[in-house]
Protein backbone atom coordinates (compact mmCIF):
# COMPACT_ATOMS: atom_id res chain seq x y z
CA UNK A 1 0.00 0.00 0.00
CA UNK A 2 1.79 3.34 -1.25
CA UNK A 3 0.48 6.30 0.89
CA UNK A 4 1.36 9.71 -1.04
CA UNK A 5 2.29 12.60 1.12
CA UNK A 6 4.61 13.70 -1.55
CA UNK A 7 3.02 17.18 -1.90
CA UNK A 8 3.12 17.52 1.95
CA UNK A 9 6.69 16.63 2.02
CA UNK A 10 7.73 19.57 -0.75
CA UNK A 11 6.03 21.87 1.36
CA UNK A 12 8.19 21.59 4.36
CA UNK A 13 10.87 18.14 5.03
CA UNK A 14 10.21 17.71 8.35
CA UNK A 15 6.28 16.52 7.52
CA UNK A 16 5.70 14.16 9.84
CA UNK A 17 3.13 11.07 8.68
CA UNK A 18 0.23 10.93 11.56
CA UNK A 19 -2.71 8.53 12.53
CA UNK A 20 -5.42 11.12 11.21
CA UNK A 21 -3.33 11.27 7.63
CA UNK A 22 -3.41 7.39 7.76
CA UNK A 23 -7.32 7.08 8.75
CA UNK A 24 -7.78 9.98 5.86
CA UNK A 25 -6.08 7.89 3.20
CA UNK A 26 -7.90 4.50 4.25
CA UNK A 27 -11.18 6.73 4.36
CA UNK A 28 -10.18 6.92 0.23
CA UNK A 29 -8.60 3.85 -0.49
CA UNK A 30 -9.90 1.13 2.38
CA UNK A 31 -8.57 -0.23 5.53
CA UNK A 32 -4.60 -0.77 5.57
CA UNK A 33 -4.31 -4.44 5.54
CA UNK A 34 -2.99 -6.96 7.97
CA UNK A 35 0.41 -7.89 6.83
CA UNK A 36 0.57 -5.69 4.58
CA UNK A 37 3.92 -3.43 2.96
CA UNK A 38 3.08 0.32 3.85
CA UNK A 39 5.35 2.47 1.63
CA UNK A 40 5.59 5.89 2.57
CA UNK A 41 5.70 7.76 -0.78
CA UNK A 42 7.60 11.70 -0.54
CA UNK A 43 9.22 11.86 -4.09
CA UNK A 44 12.10 12.27 -1.97
CA UNK A 45 13.97 9.83 -3.93
CA UNK A 46 14.15 12.53 -6.94
CA UNK A 47 17.08 14.01 -4.54
CA UNK A 48 18.87 10.74 -4.47
CA UNK A 49 21.43 12.06 -7.59
CA UNK A 50 22.24 15.24 -5.47
CA UNK A 51 23.78 13.74 -1.86
CA UNK A 52 23.23 17.11 -0.33
CA UNK A 53 19.69 17.62 -1.35
CA UNK A 54 18.84 13.76 -0.23
CA UNK A 55 20.55 14.07 3.36
CA UNK A 56 19.21 17.72 3.72
CA UNK A 57 21.61 17.62 6.92
CA UNK A 58 21.81 21.36 8.75
CA UNK A 59 23.49 22.06 12.02
CA UNK A 60 20.71 20.44 14.07
CA UNK A 61 20.93 17.55 11.80
CA UNK A 62 18.80 15.56 8.93
CA UNK A 63 15.72 17.14 7.55
CA UNK A 64 13.83 14.59 6.07
CA UNK A 65 10.52 13.17 6.31
CA UNK A 66 8.71 10.44 8.40
CA UNK A 67 6.22 8.67 10.48
CA UNK A 68 5.06 9.75 14.12
CA UNK A 69 5.25 7.88 16.75
CA UNK A 70 1.78 7.73 17.19
CA UNK A 71 1.36 6.57 13.42
CA UNK A 72 4.41 4.03 14.06
CA UNK A 73 2.29 2.28 17.41
CA UNK A 74 -1.02 2.46 15.69
CA UNK A 75 0.37 0.86 12.03
CA UNK A 76 1.70 -1.84 14.69
CA UNK A 77 -0.90 -2.23 17.03
CA UNK A 78 -3.86 -1.66 14.67
CA UNK A 79 -3.12 -2.44 11.33
CA UNK A 80 -0.03 -4.81 12.45
CA UNK A 81 1.39 -4.13 9.09
CA UNK A 82 4.52 -6.17 7.87
CA UNK A 83 6.98 -3.53 7.11
CA UNK A 84 7.19 0.12 6.74
CA UNK A 85 9.40 1.73 3.59
CA UNK A 86 10.72 4.63 2.54
CA UNK A 87 12.35 6.85 -0.24
CA UNK A 88 14.97 8.62 2.54
CA UNK A 89 18.01 7.40 3.92
CA UNK A 90 16.36 6.40 7.40
CA UNK A 91 12.72 5.21 7.52
CA UNK A 92 12.11 7.63 10.78
CA UNK A 93 11.92 11.63 10.56
CA UNK A 94 15.07 13.81 10.13
CA UNK A 95 14.63 15.19 13.55
CA UNK A 96 12.97 12.58 15.75
CA UNK A 97 16.45 12.01 17.34
CA UNK A 98 14.84 15.06 19.51
CA UNK A 99 11.61 13.20 20.26
CA UNK A 100 11.11 11.69 23.45
CA UNK A 101 11.25 8.37 21.95
CA UNK A 102 14.51 8.78 19.45
CA UNK A 103 13.86 6.71 16.28
CA UNK A 104 10.51 5.74 17.01
CA UNK A 105 10.14 3.42 13.59
CA UNK A 106 13.10 1.94 13.73
CA UNK A 107 12.90 1.33 17.57
CA UNK A 108 9.41 0.32 17.45
CA UNK A 109 9.23 -1.62 14.11
CA UNK A 110 12.05 -3.71 14.92
CA UNK A 111 11.16 -4.09 18.04
CA UNK A 112 7.70 -5.88 17.17
CA UNK A 113 9.58 -7.67 14.30
CA UNK A 114 8.43 -5.73 11.77
CA UNK A 115 10.50 -4.29 8.67
CA UNK A 116 12.24 -1.71 7.72
CA UNK A 117 12.90 -0.50 4.12
CA UNK A 118 15.02 2.76 3.02
CA UNK A 119 16.31 4.41 -0.12
CA UNK A 120 13.06 3.56 -2.30
CA UNK A 121 12.75 4.90 -5.71
CA UNK A 122 9.70 4.84 -7.99
CA UNK A 123 6.92 4.84 -5.76
CA UNK A 124 5.65 7.57 -7.77
CA UNK A 125 4.91 4.91 -10.44
CA UNK A 126 3.04 2.70 -7.72
CA UNK A 127 -0.91 3.10 -7.11
CA UNK A 128 -2.19 3.49 -3.53
CA UNK A 129 -3.36 -0.32 -3.83
CA UNK A 130 -2.91 -3.44 -5.27
CA UNK A 131 0.53 -3.86 -4.88
CA UNK A 132 2.67 -7.45 -4.00
CA UNK A 133 6.15 -6.40 -2.31
CA UNK A 134 9.04 -8.61 -3.22
CA UNK A 135 12.22 -7.29 -0.63
CA UNK A 136 14.81 -10.62 -0.43
CA UNK A 137 17.70 -9.43 2.10
CA UNK A 138 21.27 -11.06 2.00
CA UNK A 139 21.53 -13.18 4.60
CA UNK A 140 24.38 -12.07 6.73
CA UNK A 141 25.18 -13.92 9.63
CA UNK A 142 25.45 -11.57 12.84
CA UNK A 143 23.59 -8.66 10.34
CA UNK A 144 21.35 -6.30 11.32
CA UNK A 145 20.41 -5.71 7.88
CA UNK A 146 21.13 -6.28 4.02
CA UNK A 147 21.47 -4.42 0.76
CA UNK A 148 18.19 -5.79 -1.08
CA UNK A 149 16.57 -4.81 -4.51
CA UNK A 150 12.58 -4.52 -4.00
CA UNK A 151 10.37 -5.53 -6.41
CA UNK A 152 6.91 -4.10 -7.11
CA UNK A 153 4.67 -6.87 -8.91
CA UNK A 154 1.33 -4.90 -10.43
CA UNK A 155 -1.42 -7.14 -11.88
CA UNK A 156 -1.59 -4.53 -14.45
CA UNK A 157 -0.96 -1.30 -15.70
Amino acid sequence: MVVDASSQAAQDPDWVLTVEFLQSWEEQYGRISTGAWLLFRTDWSKRADDPVRFLNMRDDGAHTPGPSQEAVEWLIQQRDIRGFGVETINTDAGQSYTWPLAYPCHTLMHGANKYGLQCLKNLDLLPPTGVVLIAAPLKIEGGSGSPLRVLALLESL
